[in-house]
């Protein structure tokens, strides 16, 4: 079953600032390689929710994008729906995780 995804304003606002960090110190061609790794892995997703594993909070997982990037996401299996949380730069203090 395909499951519908949903962002959240705190995963809009993170990936607009991945977005935003990538035009400030890198090509193009970086910005659109993570744009292009978000879709294929929200694509994957979609199709098998469980595929990345759970992070230290119930019911949320932590799927890798790219090397330096990391996306927080919740299932729920009432609606069908992928809840999009957070972007996170695997580069900062881990104690600083939300999910």
């Amino acid at each position: 079953m395909v499951y519908k995804i949903r962002w959240t304003p705190e995963a809009e606002e993170t990936y607009e600032a991945v977005i935003e960090y990538l035009e400030n110190h890198w090509s193009d061609r970086e910005i659109i390689r993570f744009v292009t790794k978000t879709n294929e892995t929200i694509d994957q997703i979609v199709i098998h929710p469980e595929l990345f594993e759970s992070s230290s909070k119930k019911n949320i997982r932590v799927g890798l994008i790219i090397p330096q990037i990391s996306l927080f996401y919740q299932i729920s299996e009432h609606d069908k729906t992928i809840l999009l949380l957070s972007f996170w730069d695997n580069r900062q203090d881990p104690r600083k995780r939300k999910y």
